[in-house]
């Protein structure tokens, strides 16, 4: 797991006017709110008064969780600004000056594609790899589906690795017109890895056997200009959680897939999965595409939460890998370039400290202009072999 990465947080529709909503990535909690303008915001979720959870319960009534523009502690009724510093503590008088340790990490903020992203980290603005653009939404002949979150048990790396994998789809995927392999033909074409177009990835196109399309979800797809029995399918990354994928079903008809990964921890991720197509823009094919895409998930869980070791090995000689694992170990060598700028979390260190003696954050960018904190920043690791 990385800091210095776009994380998604939310769904917009989600996160209403005049209460806090909380969430876990990365092993920590944060609370996202709007202020009176409607905006977004996330904080570290930890009050550094007493340690409660500034999304946590308020059963007092209609009390206001957000006042001024700020969250509301429900334990003693802090006020926290969107940047983190605190604004009043009843206890000692409204409008009276407060320690300077009274404040939390707050986080860089952009809601697109109906997602509300919050930028886990301290890089300032500058140098913070971008969000990943979803250059078809809001675009004349392109329809996006609303966003599908899938709650999956297991290592949102195993998740992504997924993704790229052209060998498994004949084996998991049955309803995508294969049934079985003939084994007397079947192999995985070679394929070629390029960089992902828009950075922090990589990116590969992929042709493959498909003889017949034959979900009736699709029976009014034109896939006349596409060779007997193929078909063209492309993944890649953007940073460590995120993945696009283009299915080019014929004749100019494509989907285009976004997958926003919000790892929670080391066995629990939350997808925030975006469906771009360009062909059956009506919305009365949004319902049917969201089911035959939950088909498809759920084909792919049944598989991930036994995989074993739940996260990625350390070292690919750990596992047989083969040349259609080609992308994966893209993947991993990206991994590993972020490792090298100290990003990864040093999750063992992290796990026998968490929650113990030691309350964690991830540090935001105000840490690199101020100092006195309190919670400790997450410890970090040097090289993914450390770990």
């Amino acid at each position: 797991m990385y800091i210095n990465f776009w994380y998604p947080i939310i769904r917009s529709e989600d996160l209403g006017a005049g209460k806090p909503e909380k969430s876990m990535v990365l092993g920590l909690n944060f609370v996202a709110f709007r202020d009176s303008q409607g905006k977004a915001h996330v904080l570290s979720d930890t009050c550094t008064h007493r340690g409660a959870s500034l999304g946590g319960a308020w059963e007092l009534g209609d009390k206001p969780r957000i006042i001024d523009d700020c969250i509301v502690c429900p334990y003693h009724g802090w006020e926290f600004g969107p940047d983190g510093e605190c604004r009043n503590i009843p206890s000692i008088g409204y409008g009276k000056k407060v320690p300077p340790r009274a404040k939390v990490d707050a986080y860089p903020v952009q809601e697109k594609y109906g997602i509300v992203f919050a930028f886990l980290g301290d890089l300032p603005e500058r140098d913070r790899p971008p969000l990943l653009n979803v250059e078809e939404y809001d675009t004349e002949g392109w329809r996006a589906n609303s966003i599908l979150v899938l709650d999956v048990d297991y290592y949102y790396e195993r998740s992504i690795e997924n993704g790229l994998d052209p060998a498994h789809n004949e084996f998991v995927h049955p309803t995508h017109g294969l049934k079985a392999v003939n084994r007397d033909t079947y192999h995985v074409r070679e394929y070629d890895v390029l960089d992902h177009p828009q950075g922090w990835g990589m990116w590969f196109v992929h042709r493959f056997n498909a003889p017949g399309l034959t979900d009736p979800t699709w029976k009014s797809v034109d896939t006349s200009s596409r060779a007997p029995g193929e078909l063209f399918a492309g993944s890649g990354t953007h940073g460590p959680n995120m993945m696009v994928t283009e299915i080019n079903v014929g004749s100019g008809n494509r989907f285009r897939q976004y997958f926003f990964e919000q790892p929670v921890d080391q066995r629990r991720t939350r997808i925030f999965f975006l469906n771009m197509r360009n062909f059956m823009l009506g919305a009365e094919h949004d319902g049917p595409i969201h089911a035959r895409n939950k088909v498809i998930a759920k084909q792919d869980i049944e598989i991930l939460v036994d995989v074993y070791p739940p996260r990625t090995p350390t070292s690919n000689i750990r596992e047989v890998l083969t040349p259609s694992d080609k992308a994966v170990v893209s993947y991993r060598e990206w991994l590993a370039k972020f490792d090298e700028r100290g990003w990864r979390i040093d999750w063992d260190e992290f796990s026998q400290r968490n929650g113990k003696d030691t309350g964690f954050a991830i540090p935001g960018p105000a840490r690199r202009i101020s100092g006195n904190w309190v919670l400790e920043p997450v410890p970090l690791l040097k090289n993914r072999s450390s770990r």
